[in-house]
């Protein structure tokens, strides 16, 4: 839009605002998609499963039923508790009704969601493919914090990413090829697929979940392949770090669990918005190319 062009600022301005209010939208999907896709699993096997009677999940529930409230006194929300941060520093990180401490998470969220979203404006500029990666980073951080939580990555974030790069290359609004974005989604899958499946037949354990590999296979998608060795060998990184930490402050063992999704996130958003200058790097400082 033309308006952009005179006033570049605008775009990031708009795009914090709008990714504040998402943020607060995130934080509900967040909490709210593992109990759905719970709920979802209980309802099969109760229909499937008819002789064990297992009872089905009652009531409705989804992103918008029942109205959000305090998880102690179950007083509902109010509209003015809906703020995105200024709520929580107003209440003072209390609940209004019965001053039930609530979680810094969801300011950080909503900050997180702004200031990522935010730097993809600036960075890339008011355009249709920037647009996309606004919601790109909406899915990337609802996905860290489920896999956080939950060690679960939802097929309903990281399919529609798969397809969703794809589609962005196919119509050209991606700087993406079609044939890199379709390579990357394959390539991306496979390479932890085949990891998975080595360390499986090594040690008889299974070292990693599918998700993983369709969360990777999505960053294949939207960035290329070319990006996928990148982003392996970052979040290799990033997670050693942090798993180390993980392990130090919890005291766990070594074979202790912990999700791999968020390294993922954080290796492809890096990877978006630096992959080509620390691959410039590389190539000229490091391999004199």
């Amino acid at each position: 839009m033309e308006v952009f062009h005179y006033y570049p600022w605008l775009f990031p301005v708009l795009a914090f605002i709008f990714s504040l209010l998402i943020g607060s939208f995130l934080n509900v999907v967040i909490h709210r998609l593992p109990i759905m896709m719970e709920r979802e699993w209980q309802q099969e096997c109760s229909e499937y499963f008819s002789q064990y009677k297992i009872p089905a999940p009652e009531g409705k529930f989804n992103l918008s039923i029942p109205r959000s409230t305090c998880p102690k006194c179950k007083t509902q929300l109010r509209i003015v508790d809906n703020i995105p941060v200024l709520s929580w520093l107003f209440l003072k990180g209390k609940c209004h009704s019965c001053a039930n401490p609530i979680s810094a998470r969801y300011p950080l969220v909503e900050l997180l969601t702004a200031i990522l979203c935010t730097m993809v404006a600036s960075h890339f500029g008011f355009s249709y493919y920037a647009i996309a990666l606004i919601f790109f980073t909406f899915a990337l951080i609802t996905a860290t914090f489920i896999d956080l939580d939950t060690m679960l990555l939802p097929d309903q974030i990281t399919l529609p990413l798969v397809w969703s790069g794809i589609a962005l290359a196919l119509f050209n609004i991606s700087p993406v090829s079609l044939q890199d974005s379709v390579v990357g989604a394959m390539a991306g899958y496979l390479a932890l697929w085949s990891v998975y499946w080595l360390f499986k037949l090594l040690t008889g354990k299974e070292g990693m979940g599918y998700g993983d590999f369709k969360l990777l296979a999505a960053l294949g998608a939207w960035l290329g392949w070319q990006h996928l060795p990148m982003i392996i060998l970052l979040s290799s990184l990033v997670g050693l770090v942090f798993g180390l930490i993980q392990l130090r402050l919890k005291q766990q063992g070594i074979d202790k669990a912990f999700p791999f999704g968020p390294y993922l996130a954080i290796a492809g958003w890096v990877s978006l918005m630096w992959g080509n200058d620390i691959m410039g790097w590389y190539f000229t400082s490091v391999l004199g190319i």
